[in-house]
């Protein structure tokens, strides 16, 4: 590093050695393609002129949140994504108590090629200081008397701030010399993590299939038993709500269906096979892994059907003789949507057997969640334990709590308005955003006195988006299902005023001792986090 109190020589206009600086930063400041503002439909030619247009516009300040997260390339990469996902607005990210993005999830762009991911915030932020230092555009010749002639007016500025520049210059020095080297450093990086993004070979996507797809089929068994007994398919199929839902929209988008050949995947008694073919669907291939199957044989073969279904017992990810198909059906939605994670089995089948254009049966899924206030129930359920016999079972107490109840709440128990946690487009979702983590905002919807938040609900709405739309909700204002809701109980129930805001975040993750099951964390503002495990 040079020493502090050495000058380095300063080049005249038009020299190579500039030519090479100016080349070097204008690699990294100039895009072939207009940079679109993280925060609103603007675009701009360039990358640092769309990053001064987020500080100026939107009070976007990358420095604040750098010190204050610590943050280095990955966790920027990160925000640019979260950001991009989520349309947060720039008011809300500077106020976070913590880094919402930060979750290897958002490594994977929104945006394909996305100049943002190739900006080099931590370059631009030490630079930044002080204010007025830049390695190019400031020329400068010598004199024959050998002072300093300045030639263009931005860098008569930096006379001012002489002792500040030299400073800057001994302490980046190093930097500049291999200035070029760190911008191909950062491209290689993005490059690299843009192809991440898109490759079924990179390693986040690697670990997501040893989640699914890697599963022994014997560590997996207990789960297609548990749909091995007529039980739980009578509560199915007694669910008006989601077998008429299905029916109807078979029945009433007759064109869409009549001469194709779909999947049904978890097939279970051969019902919405039997639908399709009752639709007109050329050809129903129905997978399914669990004994029931054998019970659907029988079945099909009852209804003289056998001619167009055809049925395979199987794990879907293990079979290669599946054909592709027109169309996908599957009833995969479980508990707070995502459990059991049967979606990874649809993605799998959608990316392997269905044609170009093919339908997704539903094609679209919303998560939503809602407070209530059920003071009853919470004493039934939670309070229970610090009375038992006259014995306190804390213990328990915390136990219970941590484990969310599935099922229905009173409508009048509603106390707030719903917030959207997540939508997913299965013709484009991926494994990797069956994980999440969102703010959330709910309003109490009393105008008048207090009412007591003893929880939070989830459910979730389904739609196909045929040429006759079709859709049901499982939420606590819609006629109840077997999904019913999941309750997230208080551990200690507050008053919310007329009208409040209640400010949080939901985060869902798969885990990873068993990945069909799910971990919720839930933090209101101002409050403790809290942990939920469903299983």
């Amino acid at each position: 590093m040079a020493n502090s109190s050495e000058v380095p020589d300063l080049v005249p206009c038009g020299s190579d050695e500039e030519d090479d600086d100016e080349a070097a930063w204008d690699e990294m400041e100039e895009t072939s393609q207009p940079v679109q503002c993280l925060f609103c439909s603007k675009t701009f030619p360039s990358i640092l002129e769309t990053v001064s247009h987020a500080a100026e516009g939107h009070k976007f300040d990358l420095k604040i949140l750098s010190k204050k997260y610590n943050m280095d390339t990955y966790s920027y990469i990160k925000l640019v994504n979260f950001i991009r996902m989520h349309n947060m607005g720039a008011d809300e990210l500077m106020v976070c108590k913590e880094p919402l993005w930060d979750l290897d999830m958002y490594l994977k762009p929104v945006l394909e090629n996305d100049p943002w991911l190739m900006y080099d915030f931590e370059e631009d932020r030490v630079l930044s200081e002080p204010r007025n230092f830049t390695p190019t555009g400031y020329h400068v010749v010598n004199s024959e008397d050998g002072k300093v002639t300045l030639t263009e007016a931005h860098f008569r500025e930096l006379q001012n701030n002489l002792e500040g520049l030299h400073m800057a210059l001994a302490q980046k020095n190093d930097e500049i010399q291999i200035l070029q080297g760190d911008i191909a450093r950062m491209r290689s990086l993005s490059r690299a993590l843009l192809e991440a993004g898109i490759s079924d070979k990179s390693s986040v996507e690697a670990d997501l299939d040893t989640v699914v797809k890697g599963i022994k089929l014997e560590d997996d068994e207990a789960y297609f038993s548990s749909y091995a007994h007529f039980g739980i398919h009578h509560e199915m199929l007694s669910d008006k709500v989601r077998t008429e839902t299905y029916r109807n929209a078979l029945l009433s988008n007759e064109k869409q269906i009549k001469g194709i050949t779909v999947l049904d995947l978890g097939c279970g008694t051969g019902i919405l096979s039997m639908f399709c073919a009752q639709a007109g669907a050329e050809k129903v291939v129905a997978v399914d892994q669990s004994d029931i199957i054998y019970h659907a044989m029988d079945i099909v073969r009852e209804n003289k059907l056998e001619d167009q279904i055809q049925l395979i017992k199987g794990r879907l990810e293990d079979l290669d003789n599946i054909p592709k198909v027109d169309a996908i059906i599957s009833e995969w939605m479980g508990y707070l949507l995502l459990f059991e994670g049967m979606l990874d089995s649809v993605i799998h089948a959608r990316d392997h057997h269905l044609k170009p254009g093919g339908l997704l049966l539903p094609n679209r899924c919303d998560m939503s969640l809602v407070g209530l206030s059920d003071l009853e129930r919470h004493n039934e359920l939670i309070g229970f334990w610090e009375d038992v016999y006259s014995f306190k079972m804390s213990g328990l107490r915390k136990e219970t709590v941590h484990v969310p109840a599935v099922e229905i709440a009173r409508p009048e128990s509603v106390v707030t308005t719903s917030f959207k946690l997540r939508e997913l487009d299965l013709n484009k979702c991926t494994s990797r955003e069956l994980s999440y983590c969102v703010p959330f905002e709910l309003k109490a919807l009393h105008t008048s006195g207090e009412v007591l938040l003893t929880s939070l609900a989830g459910y979730f709405d389904v739609f196909f988006d045929l040429d006759n739309p079709v859709s049901f909700s499982t939420g606590p204002l819609a006629t109840p299902t077997h999904w019913k809701q999941t309750v997230f109980f208080l551990d200690e129930p507050f008053l919310l005023q007329p009208g409040e805001i209640i400010k949080g975040t939901f985060e869902c993750l798969r885990q990873k001792k068993d990945c069909r099951s799910l971990k919720i964390y839930i933090q209101l503002e101002g409050k403790e986090k809290f942990q939920y495990i469903v299983s």
